[in-house]
């Protein structure tokens, strides 16, 4: 069943029929769902776009705490109501990999964040055309042998897989670099932002704030390779919480006294420090396994057959060492274009040629404050309605 496009108004008023006035600037669209009318555009901000709410049955506009990652400035865009909780906005005179958003307003990130701000709150999000591969979270007590499995992995198949770089409140040390090693931010920035859910999991160390971002893992993602997460179980509980698409794995010893015999073999720690680890450890073993939060637990009773059961559960191939590839067609999309929505799929029709091109939206993942990934985008010939699609 198809859905009508959402308004585009150019300096002009529309009249609701409850006699309520909505009075709109150039550049403003406006979509209705349920009792409020959300306003997109109009800001004299450039680096950004205005929202505004009004609420159908008062009369009343609010302008709302906007989450996400935020647009440019559009001279010009479409919208379209996909459901309850979000809307799609695609830019006018763009390409088609940088064209589309989506303005979450009732998502389940988006609800959490009304609690915590006490305000409406609505987030932006970035579509992305293609998937990429499902984000590692591997977890464990210390000895366990999730460093050496995790290099294993980067030292023999170095284009497929990176790490996402942490934030941290304290000082950098020496040769130690910005966006290399840390992010280093800001005691207050960073709170702010973990209190935006910008940061998928964060811990307090020493008086410093240590966590990783929902920025650092897309940028992987973004470069074309799979994200690896090596963090502590609470941390794994924060990210299972969130709405990254990640598979979760445990590496347990095989038993604890192998595991307290891995810790002193080291000889690196002192007495205290030793029994301080096993002590954590003995609280991880059990949450690790018991809680739910992991998708697969593995057993390192031997190194190298553990590191076959960890590729196995990531789908490696011997042949494969090569990056994820996405194809660099992309559609220019005109000025004059308008939107459809049937099902799952979204026709964007190209001005007076009618040119249509076809955005499927039935394999989203992700969402705000990160991205939309899984969205596919290909032509369809107006004249034999025949599908050409593109291998994104």
């Amino acid at each position: 069943m198809g859905e009508a496009p959402a308004f585009y108004v150019d300096d002009m008023q529309r009249n609701f029929s409850n006699g309520l006035d909505l009075k709109l600037k150039g550049f403003e669209t406006f979509v209705v769902i349920g009792n409020k009318t959300y306003v997109i555009g109009g800001t004299d901000d450039p680096t950004s776009v205005g929202i505004r709410i009004l609420n159908n049955l008062t009369g009343e506009w609010v302008v709302p705490t906007i989450l996400g990652t935020k647009p440019k400035a559009l001279k010009g865009h479409s919208c379209v109501r996909l459901n309850k909780d979000r809307i799609l906005i695609i830019a006018h005179n763009s390409k088609s990999d940088e064209s589309v958003w989506f303005l979450e307003v009732d998502t389940q990130f988006v609800r959490d964040q009304k609690n915590i701000f006490g305000t409406e709150v609505v987030a932006w999000s970035k579509g992305v055309i293609g998937n990429t591969e499902r984000p590692v979270v591997i977890s464990g007590p210390s000895g366990v042998g999730k460093g050496t499995l995790i290099n294993m992995l980067m030292n023999d198949y170095p284009t497929m897989f990176g790490f996402s770089v942490s934030h941290t409140t304290r000082a950098p040390r020496e040769k130690e670099q910005n966006g290399v090693h840390y992010h280093f931010t800001k005691h207050n920035v960073m709170e702010e932002e973990i209190k935006s859910g910008k940061f998928l999991e964060f811990a307090a160390v020493h008086g410093n704030l240590y966590g990783t971002s929902v920025e650092a893992v897309d940028v992987v993602a973004d470069a074309g390779k799979r994200c690896i997460l090596d963090i502590d179980v609470q941390g794994a509980r924060s990210v299972r919480a969130s709405s990254l698409d990640a598979i979760f794995i445990f590496v347990c010893p095989p038993s604890f006294e192998e595991l307290e015999n891995r810790l002193r073999a080291r000889g690196t720690e002192t007495q205290e420090q030793i029994q301080k680890r096993l002590r954590n450890a003995k609280a991880e073993l059990e949450e690790g396994r018991t809680s739910g939060i992991f998708d697969h637990i593995l057993v390192n009773d031997d190194l190298e057959a553990c590191y076959e059961r960890l590729k196995n559960i990531l789908g490696i191939r011997e042949s494969s060492n090569a990056a994820q590839k996405t194809s660099s067609k992309v559609f220019d999309l005109p000025t004059d274009l308008s939107l459809s929505k049937v099902d799952e799929k979204v026709i964007i029709n190209c001005g007076p040629a009618e040119q249509k091109v076809v955005l499927d939206l039935s394999s989203i993942k992700g969402g705000a404050p990160g991205r939309t990934r899984g969205l596919d985008l290909y032509a369809v010939d107006h004249l034999t309605e025949n599908v050409h699609g593109c291998d994104y």
